[in-house]
């Protein structure tokens, strides 16, 4: 069966949310949104490429950074409203240079920072 990403279930705005989750660990990295078109150019260059509502513009992770993301998997959830993106991530994925975007947990209602920045 062929895909095509307009089965998928876009918001209003034309994007579905992506997981980036690291394939050897299951370590989730990051969230950002992708669009139709987004998420075929990720399938056809095996680099994560996501759209940024702020810049209005497709943005390849990494790729001024030097911390790509190769597209090991991408997974649609049951609802086909939430992609996942199985990757393997170089360097850290988070632009505060955290190895993931997920480093603040709330215990026993404070903030506590799990993770500092990478080196």
């Amino acid at each position: 069966m062929s895909f095509d990403p307009l089965s998928l279930k876009y918001n209003e705005a034309g994007l579905i949310p992506c997981i980036a989750q690291e394939e050897g660990s299951g370590e989730i990295l990051m969230m950002a949104w992708m669009n139709a078109q987004s998420v075929m150019r990720t399938l056809e260059t095996h680099k994560v490429t996501y759209w940024s509502r702020s810049r209005q513009a497709f943005w390849v992770k990494g790729e001024s950074s030097g911390h790509l993301q190769e597209l090991v998997d991408l997974r649609i959830d049951c609802d086909r409203d939430c992609l996942l993106a199985v990757v393997r991530q170089t360097g850290p994925a988070c632009h505060t240079n955290r190895r993931s975007c997920f480093y603040t947990a709330i215990r026993d209602g404070e903030e506590l920072e799990l993770m500092q920045p990478m080196v």
